[in-house]
């Protein structure tokens, strides 16, 4: 059911919160501002009280499959995504490695409005609700909004996003009405394996200073309240063996994490998470082992606008995990792609691929990061 009379109550809400300065609404160029409830894969369920006192038990012999991708909005070239006959094809190809995991998650990288005054930024982007729906026939599970483009159309957009995330097909995390709902975990039953997904931006911009969630304020999970993302991801972990956090973070343009990103990253596997995977910077960086935790420091842009100034911009993949019950990671493998002309992650094949596993492989030697089980 549509939560029309919820909804009615948080435009009104939201009307008295600060506007926003108007100014163009780019649709090219490069970017420079710093499971399925009827698809099969896996149910899901609302997060739950936690139990402090200890975590959550896992079947070691159990064995699910997750999948992450990076950046993905509907914009300039990828616009017409939405409008494709076959809506499972919005992604390309690549939905069927998608789709083929026991649960799916990107970042949505945009607003999910279609009014509201642009902030002022350089780039700003928005898309309609049923791009939700799309993303959910293309294999995506569950979606994170903890990004420096959730609140990009100020109030009225912020007031439109809540409403679709209330709508929405698929669960959207790191965003809510108030801090604790941004940072509270969805936990995902997928084969009888309880899963916690967290989303959190650390990004240093206008949307985390401007749009961070509080405690009566609408907004953004922000990483930069690190005490407040370990408290969520310890309470994930009372909530669920696997616990997943995802998160915006990095340097535009920088192939290699930086001090910030390896500290959180230290931070949240202590915490008890299984894996923290991310994206932000427009380029790939290196992934692997951080003791028991599986760390992606950077997957790139996924479903992506518009061309970029910055190196090797175009690569891009799925990354697969399998993990047992108790959230032990035991397996990875990365399935390459490129963004082609249409902004589609073309998955690649032969020596191609074999070229572009071996460049990602190489991209784990600054990151101090032990290589995953394959």
């Amino acid at each position: 059911m549509r939560r029309v009379s919820s909804t009615a109550v948080l435009l009104a809400g939201l009307a008295c919160l600060v506007s926003c300065s108007s100014g163009p609404h780019p649709t090219g160029g490069d970017h420079a501002d710093g499971g399925k409830a009827d698809g099969g894969k896996s149910a899901t369920a609302p997060s739950s009280p936690a139990e402090p006192s200890k975590a959550a038990a896992g079947d070691p012999a159990a064995t699910i499959t997750i999948a992450f991708a990076g950046d993905v909005h509907f914009e300039g070239r990828t616009e017409s995504r939405l409008n494709v006959k076959a809506p499972e094809q919005a992604l390309g190809p690549i939905s069927k490695t998608l789709a083929a995991a026991d649960l799916s998650v990107l970042n949505l990288e945009t607003a999910i409005t279609e009014r509201g005054a642009p902030e002022p930024k350089t780039y700003t982007f928005r898309t309609p609700a049923r791009s939700l729906k799309v993303l959910q026939d293309s294999g995506v599970d569950i979606v994170s909004l903890a990004n420096n483009h959730a609140v990009d159309f100020g109030p009225a957009g912020l007031a439109d996003t809540l409403a679709a995330k209330a709508a929405s097909p698929i669960p959207v995390v790191g965003f809510g009405k108030n801090a604790e709902e941004a940072f509270a975990a969805h936990v995902a039953d997928v084969k009888g394996v309880k899963v916690a997904v967290l989303g959190a931006s650390q990004v240093v911009d206008l949307t985390n200073q401007k749009w961070r969630a509080g405690a009566d304020k609408p907004g953004i999970a922000s990483a930069l309240e690190a005490d407040t993302l370990v408290k969520a991801v310890q309470k994930a972990k009372t909530q669920a063996p696997v616990v997943i956090v995802y998160l915006h973070w990095g340097e535009e343009g920088v192939a290699c994490p930086t001090g910030a990103q390896t500290t959180l990253a230290k931070r949240l596997a202590a915490a008890g998470a299984s894996a923290v995977v991310g994206t932000h910077a427009h380029t790939m960086l290196g992934a692997g082992m951080l003791g028991d935790t599986y760390v992606a420091y950077g997957f790139g842009n996924f479903l992506w606008y518009g061309t970029s100034s910055y190196a090797n911009s175009n690569e891009t993949g799925v990354t697969t995990l399998t993990l047992t019950g108790a959230g032990k990671v035991t397996g990875e493998v990365f399935t390459p792609a490129q963004v082609n002309s249409q902004g589609i992650p073309a998955p690649e094949t032969g020596a191609v691929a074999t070229a572009s596993l071996k460049r990602r492989d190489g991209l784990r030697g600054c990151t101090g990061l032990a290589p995953a089980p394959k």
